[in-house]
């Protein structure tokens, strides 16, 4: 933690300075939940939830629990909530995406610091929104992009800001989601039917991807997108012959299926957190009660070629930046990844590697000497970890803020995340359009001349 802050430019935890740590609100006690629950668990002196929102009870009790939260400090929404400065100042909004406009908002507006999970929000008005809110609260707001706090891209971009490629002149990135995970968030889980939850997979699973585009581009910015893509295979054309429509109800192909439910949830006992979050908290580590589960009503029991999903699960994204240099993004949702590639091209050289491994090579058009070229390899240190190794410091980085210290370059106020949204509603209505689209057209929307 302290290695990573320090490499960041970002304040050291402060054990044994005897400041007492930044006070904070827990609001959705889900995975993300947990996941930044961890940073007051590991770093107490830096800082402690005192108050848990979430309107599922389990989740709850469960969160209160490893968090030592008195029950008068818990709340299943944010409206009763007192307002900051009486048991927390500063507060974390994990909730699913159609909630964060208005959560975030209801946290402003009691004057609380905000950390926000992404997407920041589904529609560029809603940005308009939130961007009005966070200017008249006048407190923090960070936003979760947290492969920008990867060590990985942090070297990346410290390397294209010294100069190392010269002028940047395209940013080709790549996204492969493990097969696994595909089904179970995009085709059978929470985010399988962007109708329902407003939220498509680009927006959902990818702004990380294209908020890294912007910033590694930056400070130019995107003008115009295209797009194509579509859902082309999780749907009932590509149903093999024998396949049901429950893995353990009418499917004949169920123990050969490398998508069946039975292998990936209990078999392999992967994706729990989303299998079994409709199971009782005494019922989800029973093998009994998760087989019955997926027999009866249980969603992740269907079949992935016969859900009701309805995003993509391939799509490419071109995008071009006011200074000429222009961006590819791809996403392919049958991958044995995770991985995320990225390729950079300058006027003197280009930087490629993959997130995973935490390495990449930079070669330089060389001025001297017998090759025409030069190489450097450099390996980050950090490899195989979700999300780069990123949750950590970005929760670091918003304590620092938070305290009015000095913040990183990685650093994402909803200011410097607008572009990165930006491209994605651009590349949704060009997809559907089928043209190029500017970006103006929101822009008039989100910001003001």
């Amino acid at each position: 933690m302290q290695q990573h802050v320090q490499d960041m430019d970002t304040e050291q935890p402060d054990e044994g300075t005897g400041r007492p740590p930044v006070r904070s609100v827990l609001v959705g006690a889900g995975h993300r939940g947990r996941v930044y629950g961890r940073f007051a668990e590991t770093w107490p002196a830096d800082m402690s939830f005192t108050v848990v929102v979430e309107r599922d009870p389990d989740r709850r009790a469960a969160a209160a629990s490893r968090h030592e939260v008195p029950s008068e400090h818990q709340y299943a929404s944010v409206d009763e909530l007192p307002p900051a400065g009486i048991h927390a100042e500063a507060a974390i909004c994990a909730t699913m995406d159609a909630d964060h406009v208005e959560v975030a908002t209801t946290l402003l507006r009691k004057g609380y610091h905000v950390l926000l999970e992404k997407p920041i929000a589904q529609s560029a008005a809603d940005l308009l929104t939130l961007e009005d809110e966070a200017a008249a609260a006048g407190t923090v707001l960070m936003v979760c992009h947290v492969l920008r706090y990867a060590p990985f891209f942090v070297e990346i971009n410290n390397r294209v800001r010294d100069g190392a490629i010269g002028e940047l002149v395209s940013v080709t990135m790549t996204e492969q989601v493990r097969y696994g995970h595909m089904a179970t968030a995009f085709v059978r889980g929470p985010w399988r039917n962007a109708d329902q939850t407003g939220s498509g997979m680009l927006l959902a699973k990818c702004c990380h991807d294209l908020d890294l585009m912007s910033w590694l581009a930056g400070p130019h910015r995107p003008v115009r997108v295209s797009s194509t893509g579509r859902l082309g295979y999780f749907d009932r054309d590509h149903a093999p012959e024998g396949a049901g429509t429950r893995c353990l109800g009418d499917c004949r192909i169920e123990s050969s299926c490398a998508y069946s439910a039975k292998r990936l949830y209990v078999d392999l006992d992967l994706y729990g957190k989303h299998a079994w979050s409709g199971l009782p908290v005494e019922d989800r580590d029973s093998r009994a009660a998760r087989l019955d589960s997926l027999r009866g009503d249980n969603p992740y029991g269907e079949c992935v070629w016969r859900s009701d999903n309805t995003v993509v699960d391939r799509q490419v994204v071109s995008v071009e930046f006011d200074n000429g240099a222009v961006g590819s993004f791809t996403l392919a949702g049958t991958g044995c990844g995770p991985a995320r590639t990225i390729m950079l091209v300058g006027t003197q050289g280009t930087i490629e590697g993959t997130l995973d491994t935490g390495s990449f090579t930079i070669r330089r058009v060389a001025t001297s000497g017998e090759s025409v070229t030069t190489t450097e390899h450099v390996d980050v240190g950090v490899s195989h970890q979700v999300h780069g190794g990123g949750d950590m410091p970005l929760v670091a980085d918003f304590v620092g803020a938070v305290r009015g210290g000095t913040t990183s370059p990685s650093r994402t106020t909803l200011d410097d995340s607008i572009n990165g949204h930006l491209i994605v509603f651009g590349a949704e209505r060009a997809r559907h359009e089928r043209r190029w689209v500017e970006l103006d057209e929101f822009r008039t929307v989100v910001q003001r001349q």
